[in-house]
């Protein structure tokens, strides 16, 4: 039984490009080596916070939205928690009328996109 699940991070903004890419391309390998099916990642780029965490007052955000088993959840957050380049993260699972409303946003965002 596949819930679907948004998970947003904040990553330390003292990475360069390259470390936040490998750190996305880490936390998306780890959903789809464990049987996850990623239906939608966006970058949010560098924001301020609305308050200092770790003496920062910026951070790199970046959200996955994915398809997993209840169980990957707990690995997954474990993960975070030990990946000091995490600095804060959410994850919480979409009920239906949630899910359809992030795929509207996205066909949104899509139809921008093309008109550009």
């Amino acid at each position: 039984m596949f819930n679907q699940y948004e998970s947003v991070f904040i990553a330390t903004p003292v990475l360069s490009d390259a470390q936040f890419k490998e750190v996305v391309t880490k936390f998306s390998n780890l959903v789809t080596e464990n049987g996850g099916e990623i239906i939608n990642e966006e970058d949010w780029g560098l924001k301020k916070l609305a308050y200092p965490i770790q003496k920062k007052s910026t951070g790199f955000y970046h959200l996955i939205e994915f398809k997993a088993e209840p169980s990957f959840i707990e690995r997954l957050e474990t993960m975070y928690r030990r990946d000091e380049r995490i600095i804060r993260f959410l994850t919480f699972r979409l009920d239906k009328y949630a899910a359809e409303y992030s795929e509207k946003r996205r066909n949104k965002v899509k139809a921008k996109a093309e008109e550009k």
